[in-house]
């Protein structure tokens, strides 16, 4: 584990330039595009294995419920895999883990190309095999960003370019799926797509970083990264921020239903993924003033403020501003959630912690969406988007609720004396005097 030095305070100052320089100089460090890039191949399986799945289902004769229910299927097989592998990597290293964990995925999604759905208990557990054995390159990668980039303020900028890349690589991937189902077949895309996961994990594991990659020392505990209350309550919030983004696409199609245009949910989710964008490019390319905790509060809050308008179901043009708006402060509300993770992960957990994080956001995203369409029936559409800005509002609570438990966590890791003045979750004046500890160091 290696304990970084307080960054300095520095004034929040902005320029094209200078964020163009920054993250230039983020990506010349020595193994970062590389890592950045195989990270995002290696995922590019569970970015489009819903659609992936629903597709080869459809194609091969099976009904939209047999589609809904074996990509339900892969859903939840990838929310218990992420952690659980995750804890093997913390305890064996990446190589030994993530490589044959993406092979082992990838064998499962080509059995279910060359096999069918007939026997349809096979193709069952072809989908949870593809699911189970997702290697965790999310969590990993941020595990390793603190050994490649040796200054914090790299390491908050890296976890927010890869929050902006990971929604770009979510947006390509359907559609990279759908180019090779218009010019080859179903199966096909089935195949593709998981032999460049294959080679993407490959090009993380055989790397410097990951190969001599440790975690900390580990207390053995059988709840391993849960055994951290400021982790359950960060789990906690975050489900809801994932069930706010997983019912603006659902609602987003509702309108355009209303509007007798199908294009128009397109420009919903195209405005939310350049709000992403935009905000996660601008927060990473800044220093900011304050504690992580109450920076991501801040955050949340915004971010469930952003989601509220949507309600209001205006006419097209002011509907696409209130997308973006609904996206502007989710990529920065992620990678503040991972640089405060990592500080109240328990030493030796890093991976699973994040993993967690990942799995909690994906649940809540899948909650969302299926509920949604029942509100959406009863209530209309407004009442559709209500629920985004409803899980944007709960996050929000639930951090409120627990801030307690977030600052003395937060205290308990930053060496702050017992019996100091109790600090509320309102705005910080002054600089940062914390120390981030960042594990997986070399």
């Amino acid at each position: 584990m290696v304990r970084m030095t307080p960054s300095l305070y520095v004034k929040p100052t902005l320029g094209v330039g200078r964020m163009a320089t920054g993250y230039a100089e983020l990506l010349r460090a020595r193994h970062a595009v590389r890592l950045l890039a195989g990270t995002l191949l290696g995922r590019l399986p569970n970015a489009t294995g819903p659609i992936a799945i629903a597709l080869f289902i459809r194609a091969a004769g099976g009904s939209m419920t047999l589609a809904g229910a074996l990509s339900a299927v892969y859903g939840l097989a990838t929310a218990v895999g992420q952690p659980m592998l995750g804890r093997l990597v913390d305890l064996y290293g990446q190589p030994r883990v993530m490589l044959p964990a993406s092979v082992v995925s990838a064998l499962g999604a080509a059995t279910l190309a060359l096999t069918g759905i007939d026997p349809l208990p096979l193709a069952y557990g072809c989908v949870l095999v593809f699911g189970l054995f997702t290697p965790p390159l999310e969590g990993g990668l941020r595990a390793l960003w603190p050994s490649v980039l040796k200054r914090e303020e790299q390491v908050h900028s890296a976890y927010a370019l890869d929050a902006v890349a990971q929604e770009v690589m979510f947006a390509a991937g359907p559609l990279l799926v759908t180019l090779l189902v218009a010019g080859w077949s179903e199966a096909a895309a089935l195949l593709v797509v998981n032999a460049l996961g294959v080679l993407g994990a490959l090009s993380v594991v055989v790397s410097p970083p990951s190969r001599n990659w440790r975690s900390a020392p580990r207390t053995p505990h059988w709840l391993g990264a849960l055994r951290s209350a400021g982790l359950k309550v960060l789990l906690a919030a975050f489900f809801f921020v994932g069930l706010a983004l997983g019912t603006f696409a659902l609602a987003a199609v509702s309108y355009a239903d209303d509007h007798g245009d199908k294009l128009v949910s397109t420009y919903l989710l195209a405005a939310q993924g350049a709000g992403a964008l935009v905000g996660g490019v601008v927060y990473g390319a800044r220093s900011w003033p304050g504690s992580h905790e109450r920076r991501l509060l801040t955050l949340v809050a915004l971010f469930a403020a952003g989601n509220l308008p949507l309600a209001l179901v205006p006419g097209v043009p002011v509907m696409v501003a209130f997308g973006g708006l609904s996206g502007l402060f989710l990529a920065p509300s992620l990678a503040c959630a991972f640089v405060v993770v990592d500080r109240h992960a328990p030493a030796g957990t890093v991976t699973e912690a994040f993993s967690w994080l990942v799995t909690t956001f994906g649940v809540g995203a899948a909650a969302g969406t299926a509920a949604v369409g029942t509100v959406i029936e009863r209530g209309g559409t407004g009442a559709g988007f209500a629920v985004a800005g409803a899980g944007g509002v709960a996050a929000l609570l639930v951090m409120l609720a627990a801030w307690p438990v977030l600052r003395d966590a937060a205290r308990a890791r930053t060496g702050v004396v017992a019996g100091a003045p109790a600090a509320g979750p309102g705005p910080v004046t002054g600089p940062p005097c914390a120390q981030t500890e960042q594990n997986g160091g070399a």
